[in-house]
C-alpha cells in the first residue's frame, strides 16, 4: 500500500502524519515512538522510519483522520538547508534569454559547466498549504517559479552521480517565490559581485511555500519525466515536463555533496520550466491564488496577501 508522510496540525501543534488512502494517522501514536513525531525526526533515522511506515501502511489499524478534515502543513518543518538550482531547464532557459532581450544561447551544461545552487532562509521561508504569503512592500514584481524538490534522508559526501539518488527520501513541490524587481543592486556595475541581491529577490518572508506532502522515493518511477503545472486563478502560466532539466536531480546531488555535506532534511529544488511572470511582464497581485502540481506528487496551492 502506498503512503505519503505529511505535517499537519493537532491544536497549536505540527505533527508528522502518514496519509493511506484518504486517512491520515499520527505517526508517533501508530508506531508508539514518541521521538518520531515530527518529519524531521523520521528523515533523521531514515532507513528505520522507512521500513516502519512500508509495514505501517500495509496494515494502518484505527484511529485514522479524513484528510479533508486535517490541516496540512508545510511537510518539513523545518529543514537544514535549502539548495535552489538556477537555470536548470531548457524551456525556461530560452524564455528568461528572450525576456532579456537575447536569443537563447548553450546552457550551462553546454558550456561544460556544473550545476549551479543558490540558498533560500528556511524558517522565515518555508509556508505550507493555504498560507497567505504578504507580498513584500519594496517588491512590485513578485514572480512564481514551481519546481520538484528532493528531500535528502540521509548524509550525503561526495557522492558519484550513479549512486545519488539513494540519499534522496522522497519528493514533494515548492514555489520559489522571486522578487524579480530586486535581484540587481542597479547602483553597482554588472561586473561587481556586489550586483545581484539574492537576499531580497529570494529570502523574503514566505518566499518558499511548500506542500503537500513527501511521496516515498521508491513511489516515483521516473522523476525526470513527471508533467508539472502553476496556474494562477484560473489561469495555467507553466506546463512542462521534469524532463526539461538541464542537470538532472542525480547530477545536482553529486555536485552539491561534492561542496558540502547533504543533511537530512536538506531540500533540493530542481529548478523551474518557462511560463514564469518574467518573460510575459505579468506578476503577482495580492488576493490571487497559486495552485502548483506535479504528476505523481500531488498539488497544493497558496494565496497571495
Amino acid at each position: 500500500m502506498s503512503y505519503r508522510l505529511l505535517t499537519y496540525a493537532a491544536g497549536k501543534e505540527a505533527r508528522a502524519g502518514l496519509l493511506v488512502g484518504d486517512l491520515v494517522y499520527d505517526v508517533a501514536g501508530a508506531t508508539r515512538k514518541r521521538e518520531w513525531s515530527s518529519v524531521m525526526a523520521l528523515l533523521g533515522e531514515w532507513s528505520a522510519a522507512k521500513a516502519k511506515l512500508t509495514q505501517l501502511a500495509k496494515k494502518p489499524g484505527k484511529g485514522g483522520m479524513p484528510l479533508k478534515r486535517t490541516k496540512l502543513l508545510a511537510p518539513v518543518l523545518y529543514p537544514g538547508n535549502i539548495y535552489c538550482a538556477g537555470a536548470n531547464y531548457k524551456d525556461h532557459v530560452a524564455e528568461m534569454e528572450r525576456a532579456q532581450g537575447r536569443e537563447p544561447g548553450p546552457t550551462m551544461k553546454d558550456r561544460g559547466e556544473q550545476p549551479w545552487h543558490f540558498i533560500k532562509t528556511t524558517r522565515s521561508s518555508i509556508v505550507g498549504p493555504e498560507a497567505t504569503v504578504k507580498i513584500p512592500p519594496y517588491s512590485h514584481a513578485l514572480d512564481w517559479e514551481v519546481e520538484m524538490v528532493a528531500v535528502i534522508g540521509r548524509k550525503a559526501k561526495d557522492l558519484p552521480v550513479e549512486k545519488a539518488m539513494g540519499c534522496v527520501a522522497g519528493y514533494t513541490i515548492a514555489n520559489d517565490l522571486s522578487a524579480r524587481d530586486v535581484m540587481r543592486r542597479e547602483k553597482n556595475p554588472p561586473a561587481s559581485p556586489f550586483h545581484y541581491d539574492w537576499v531580497s529577490q529570494k529570502c523574503f518572508d514566505g518566499s518558499c511555500p511548500i506542500g503537500p506532502w513527501i511521496v516515498p522515493a521508491n513511489e516515483i518511477r521516473d522523476p525526470h519525466n513527471l508533467g508539472i503545472k502553476l496556474w494562477v486563478g484560473d489561469e495555467l502560466m507553466q506546463d512542462s515536463n521534469t524532463s526539461q532539466m538541464i542537470f538532472n536531480t542525480a547530477e545536482q546531488i553529486a555536485m552539491l555533496s561534492s561542496r558540502v555535506t547533504l543533511q537530512p532534511g536538506d531540500l533540493i529544488l530542481t529548478g523551474t520550466p518557462a511560463g514564469v511572470g518574467m518573460g510575459r511582464k505579468r506578476f503577482l497581485q495580492s488576493g490571487e491564488r497559486v495552485r502548483l502540481w506535479i504528476e505523481g506528487i500531488g498539488e497544493f496551492s497558496h494565496k497571495m496577501g
